[in-house]
Order: C-alpha cells, then structure tokens, then sequence
C-alpha cells in the first residue's frame, strides 16, 4: 500500500501568535527574538518583516537596520506552547501516528485514515481549516507518499497553502529544483555540491554512488536516494530526543575564565533539571564557544556512565575549556548541551542502578 505522509508546518509561528494574542500587531512587521539593542537573534518573524530581508537567525540589530518601524518582542514559550498543544490535539483527530518535529511542525502518517475516501489532500485541508478556525493561526502542508517529499511541498505554497507531490510525479518535480531546496542538504554541503556542478536536483540523479561516496562518504546513499524521490523512513511516535542543551550571548564580550565556568555552572543545573523532568539520562557533555569575531568550536566529554550529578559534571567544565582558546581571546556565546541520551526506564530496564 502506497503510504500517505502530510507535513504541517505552521506559518511565522511564534509571530503569528504574537500578532494573534495582540490584535494592534496584526499586519505590522513583528521580529521575535532578541531586541534591536541586545545580541540577540532573530527567533522568527512576520511575513510583513520578511519582505524587508528579515530572517531567523540574523542579528537582532541588523533586523533593525533593515526595518527600523519593526516590532521587536521578547518570545513568550508558554504561549507557543500552548498553542502547539492545541495544535497536535487537531492532527489526533486523523491519526495517532505523529511525528513532531518541533513546536510548530510535524508528520502526519494518514495511510489508514478512511474519512474523505481516504484522501490526504482533503484531510489536509480540513486541519489547517480546524486550526485556522479553532486556534486562529495559519498552516501550511505538503502531501506525498514519503517524509522527504511531504516536507519540500508544505514549502511550495506558503504561507497558509498546501502542496501534493503524487507517486510517479516525483523525479519530474526533483529535476529542475534548486539543490539548496532540498531538505538534509545544508549550506555547507550546497557549496560543496556547487563547486563539483551539482545545482539542481537533476544533476545530483545523474551521479553515480561511486562518485557520491568519494564526495561525500557515508551521506552518500541518502543524497542518491532522495534525488529519486526514495525515503523509507517510517513516521515515528517515539521519536527520541538526540540531546538537550542551553546557550546565553553576552551583551558584552567576556575575558575571565571563572566568570565563564559560573555561567557553564547554572546551564548545567538547568539543562540536569530538564532532563530529570523528561526522566532522560545523559552519557556525553558538549561545551559550545562562541569567540568574538563569530568563530566557533565545540568540546566534549562521554563518559562511561551517565552524567547525572551536577557537582560531577561541573567539574568537567574547566577541562572542557582548557581545550579552547577562552584564556587568549574573548567570548561572545557560551553553552552546553547533554547528548546520548537514555530513559531511565531503559537504563533501569538494561540492569544499571537506579540513580534517583
């Protein structure tokens, strides 16, 4: 049986619930994130602010720069996350098969849904109708037969549109799209398929595995795949939680190094309550720095038991940081992150102590 995969993704999220909570927003250009005199970043923004070039990610002051009459709000989680609560009670409605992706975005595997004959298009209609009627946000969707393409069509039509990709429309639709288009291939590695003539999805297809591997090695049988319109991943429920982390720029560059291991400390202590809450355990420490001019590195630590202590893992830090350059040159962007997790019924269940 041909699966029927729908991608939701929800339009300007975080804005669009800003400017559905505060009616005087509606229409203007919102910017959520960081404010235009901080060093923070953009989270998301309207689609008013994006005509202006305003994008996730770009430095809150230069979103400034760009558009000046901008409405700068601070994010407020519990908002979107009630909103997404809502959301996902919509897509369970159709399915119990749901795989979130983050707040705002998830599959939906409606093989066996029988309403509207069984018709995924229509399906997807109706959600984005119920979400637009009952929590009066905006969605769009991308219908096909497997993950990869479901994802690039809820793209194709936004905002507030949805697309469908049918079996045997794929590779025609693959062929003339712009290679950075396709979802797993990042900017790093659309550079690099730039440079060895590869800039649409036709010219991926016609390489040949050989020469996909001595590009780019193990990714190489994915890339041969998708340029086919092939993805077998199945849309999972139990999707795991690769890791969980927190990270703090500085309004103003910081030099001292205990001043830095005290900032490490408390994210230690957040992130361990997270996790404990998730009841998640953790194998491998990961310290991110972010020096002044951009750079950036990572250190890390696995352990042969689980990171669960704080006193322990804090005592990691300095050596984290004794491999970095903190001590020569200052710091922008501190953070840590928690990663080769397990459940604690898993760790329990696999004959480990029980640690709480």
């Amino acid at each position: 049986m041909t699966r029927k995969i729908i991608h939701v993704d929800m339009d300007a999220f975080f804005a669009a619930v800003e400017q559905r909570d505060f009616p005087k927003l509606k229409g203007q250009p919102v910017v959520v994130g960081g404010q235009p005199d901080s060093r923070g970043v953009v989270a998301t923004c309207s689609y008013e602010a994006r005509t202006f070039g305003i994008h996730s990610a770009m430095p809150s002051s230069r979103a400034y720069q760009l558009c000046p009459q901008a409405v700068f709000v601070r994010p407020r989680f519990s908002a979107y996350k009630e909103a997404s609560q809502a959301i996902h009670a919509v897509f369970e409605e159709y399915t119990d098969t749901i795989e979130p992706l983050s707040l705002d975005e998830a599959y939906l595997d409606v093989t066996n849904c029988e309403i509207f004959d069984a018709s995924a298009t229509l399906i997807a209609k109706e959600i984005r109708q119920k979400i637009n009627h009952s929590i009066q946000l905006t969605a769009s969707a991308g219908i096909s037969y497997n993950k990869f393409l479901a994802k690039l069509a809820s793209d194709q039509n936004k905002p507030n549109g949805q697309f469908v990709i049918k079996p045997g429309e794929a590779e025609s639709y693959l062929e003339n799209l712009a290679i950075g288009r396709f979802y797993g291939v990042g900017k790093v590695t659309q550079r690099k398929m730039n440079a060895a003539g590869i800039k649409t999805g036709g010219d991926l297809k016609k390489r040949s595995i050989s020469e996909l591997q001595q590009l780019f090695g193990n990714s190489a049988e994915y890339y041969y795949d998708i340029s086919r319109g092939i993805d077998e991943r199945p849309v999972s429920n139990n999707r795991v939680r690769k890791s969980l982390g927190a990270e703090t720029t500085f309004q103003q560059d910081i030099f001292d190094v205990t001043e830095m291991i005290k900032h490490l400390s408390v994210m230690v202590d957040d992130v361990l309550v997270s996790l404990s809450s998730r009841e998640l355990l953790a194998y491998t420490l990961t310290v991110k720095v972010k020096y002044a001019d951009f750079t950036q590195i990572t250190r890390r630590h696995t352990s042969d038991s689980v990171l669960s202590v704080h006193s322990r893992v804090v005592e990691l830090i300095p050596v984290l940081l004794a491999k970095t350059e903190v001590d020569k040159r200052s710091v922008r962007l501190l953070g840590v992150s928690f990663s080769n997790l397990v459940s604690c019924e898993d760790y329990i269940d696999n004959g480990q102590l029980q640690l709480f």
